[in-house]
Parts: structure tokens; sequence; C-alpha cells
């Protein structure tokens, strides 16, 4: 199967998910972020310059105002919890920009946390618009994130519930 064909682990352009990447915990959470072609049209802009990552509490390429998301993009992505910056690489694997669905997914580079690949992708079913978050996560192969994997499942949580929220 050539890149074109490749939907991606976590598929961005789909509408309907089915995991299939052995040794990875799937998750997809989505939440009503509102209605309407206005609202559509910012949800959709936003997705596209890393807002759900920068409203959410994370800076992007160092800025809290990134450039637009392209395919093949890398950027290290950092939060500061606790006092302590953490650093996350990553590298844009999917973009989608189709009339009723936008989005990205990233995969994991090595010195990330975690290891695996994550999407983001508002979509609009009617007037409704909606943000869908989708992962596949496993541990880190690097200390002290491996030995850490619990805790950093607990804090991507706390995460994906702040990504729901970024772009209302």
């Amino acid at each position: 199967m050539d890149d074109a064909e490749d939907p991606g682990w976590t598929a961005p352009a789909l509408r309907h998910w089915v995991p299939d990447v052995p040794g990875y915990r799937p998750s997809e959470v989505s939440a009503s972020i509102g209605h309407g072609a206005e609202q559509w049209m910012r949800a959709a802009t936003d997705i596209l310059r890393w807002r759900v990552k920068t409203a959410s509490g994370f800076l992007v390429g160092g800025t809290a105002d990134p450039p637009r998301v392209i395919q093949g993009q890398r950027q290290v992505i950092t939060a500061r919890i606790l006092g302590v910056t953490v650093t996350e690489p990553v590298e844009v694997v999917r973009v989608v920009d189709d009339p009723d669905r936008v989005g990205f997914s990233y995969r994991t580079l090595p010195g990330h946390p975690v290891a695996g690949e994550e999407a983001f992708i508002v979509e609009r079913d009617g007037g409704e618009v909606r943000i869908v978050v989708r992962s596949l996560t496993r541990a880190a192969p690097q200390q002290p994130w491996r030995a850490l994997f619990p805790v950093l499942l607990v804090a991507q949580r706390v995460a994906k519930r702040r990504y729901l929220r970024a772009l209302r």
C-alpha cells in the first residue's frame, strides 16, 4: 500500500475508525463544539493552526501561534507540568481538508514521552460541529518515560478533556 492509500494509524480522513495496530492502546473521544457555518469555519481553521494543542496549554514549535499544519512537518510540542518542561517531538503524517472533515494526525518521534499516533479532527454533520480525538499509545522505549507510562496515561486523559474544550 503506498502513502496515498494508507489512511494512517488513526485514519483522520475516515469517519468510522477501526484501530488495527497491535501493541497500542486505542482511544477515541469526541464532543459537540457548536452549530452552524460560522462555528464550522472557525473550528476548521483553528484545527489546522494547532489551536487544539495551544488552547490546551501546549506550545508548538516554541510559540502559541505556530504555522499551519502540513504533512511531513516536524514540530516540538512543549508542556509545563508541575514546574517541569516536557518536550514532545512529533511528525505530521496525515492532513485532511475536506468540505465536512478537517484535521491531522502526528506520530511521535524519539524523545517523546510515549510512542504512537494522535489525530485531531473537526467534522460536521448537518449543522452540528464536533471535535474527535483519536490516539494509539504505548510506552516509549526510553527511560524515565517507560517507567512513568501509567502516570502518562492519566496525563493523557486530562489532556484529552482539554482538547475537547479547546475549540469551543
